[in-house]
């Protein structure tokens, strides 16, 4: 038999825990809140296929040859519009890089900056996924303390200080993965200040912030950045489909430029069909009502959860209370192991994340995050009445 010798990137065998927990969930009879999915009934099914059929018949020769690794040209204009008008973000063709999906922004990211032993500051709890990425180039993360607004300034300048060396900063500001909490525009001019004043990179990534149910909206840190230090990342997956793998980076020219050498090695180019088939869909569609649609169905679903939270739950568990996005995070006290009351609660049919894995260092016990995006809304009430009779059996053992 073969033995395989895998590089240090490649992690280990048994360590893969959202997997085995997403798989858990996944049983038919367990009513999930663990995915992070978009609603289904609302992706633009028969508008998409009357644009594909468009590009077809007017570019369809360009749209199946090779193209350029920076992104098709009417994608890059786009995105260059919608980044001006939504995010106060003013930039040119060569500040864009379209990805595929906007994990890939993440991975070429960690891949110019992070060397094995490069430290990376990122919010404590944050996203899983950015977390492996860094890890997988041997990032050492320093977890920069949380509160109900977001990441802490004051906690943030303080590991700059003990950490000169940080390669960058990474931030999920408007209702992050996992909490669901929003970083005020004051915090968020702040951070552009702090990365000039330590001349650290940071990295913006923005997949939810057009879902807003609830709230004023609040300005991108990019739209603070005077100096180039803020990269600016977001996708079409939250608003469109994730299915299309599209995501984009707006960041400066030098950045860009490196970034694009690096995605040639990796998949020459994204998929320029659905660059040409999305830049399309825009012309004939009014995408702004089609984002208030799922705005307004998330912002039930989560008003269901809210809810039933209230009712069903243990009185002293706390939670988020999100004003836009997917997610919202819970609190319950007295629980020392969320594994654990994570296969309590399989027991009971219904699923969530436990919060370890959003941690980079040590968890804080009995944090676990819900969605409500992605379920209907007789099964979140159901979910819910399941879940908290789960917890009060596990709180009184």
């Amino acid at each position: 038999m073969m033995t395989f010798h895998f590089s240090k990137r490649v992690p280990a065998d048994g360590t893969d825990a959202v997997g085995a927990i997403l798989k858990a969930a996944a049983d038919p009879k367990v009513i999930s809140f663990a995915g992070g999915l978009p609603a289904p009934e609302l992706f633009p099914v028969e508008a998409m296929k009357k644009a594909t059929d468009k590009v077809y018949e007017e570019h369809g020769r360009e749209a199946l040859q090779y193209g350029a690794a920076a992104g098709v040209t009417a994608l890059k204009q786009l995105i260059l519009q919608r980044v001006a008008e939504k995010e106060s973000v003013h930039a040119d063709l060569d500040n864009v890089l379209v990805t595929t999906g906007s994990e890939q922004a993440i991975d070429l990211v960690g891949k110019a900056f992070v060397n094995p032993g490069d430290t990376v500051l990122v919010e404590d709890p944050t996203y899983l996924c950015a977390l492996d990425v860094f890890r997988s180039y041997g990032a050492n993360f320093v977890g920069v303390p949380m509160d109900e607004n977001g990441m802490r300034m004051d906690a943030l300048e303080d590991a700059l200080k003990a950490h000169p060396e940080a390669k960058l900063v990474y931030t999920v500001p408007n209702f992050q993965n996992p909490t669901g909490r929003t970083l005020p525009a004051y915090r968020r001019q702040k951070l552009a200040e702090l990365a000039a004043k330590y001349d650290v990179p940071v990295l913006e990534d923005n997949p939810y912030g057009d879902i807003r149910f609830a709230g004023e909206h609040v300005p991108s840190v990019k739209s603070f950045d005077k100096t180039g230090h803020v990269f600016y990342m977001s996708t079409f997956s939250k608003i469109l489909a994730p299915g299309f793998r599209l995501g984009w980076l707006v960041a400066d020219p030098a950045v860009v430029k490196k970034l694009t050498v690096l995605k040639q090695s990796a998949d020459l180019h994204t998929d320029n069909l659905v660059q040409y088939v999305v830049a399309e869909f825009f012309k004939e569609n009014d995408v702004d009502a089609h984002v208030k649609e799922i705005s307004a169905l998330y912002g039930k679903r989560k008003e269901l959860m809210v809810a039933g939270l209230q009712k069903y739950f243990p009185k002293a568990v706390k939670y988020t209370n999100p004003e836009g996005g997917m997610f919202l995070w819970v609190t319950v006290p007295g629980v020392d192991d969320t594994v654990a009351l994570f296969k309590e609660c399989l027991n009971h049919n219904v699923a969530f994340v436990p919060g370890d894995p959003f941690f980079a260092g040590k968890p804080q016990p009995g944090t676990f995050r819900l969605n409500y995006s992605n379920m209907a809304e007789d099964k979140i009430t159901a979910g819910l009445k399941q879940l908290g009779a789960a917890l009060d059996e596990a709180l009184n053992k």
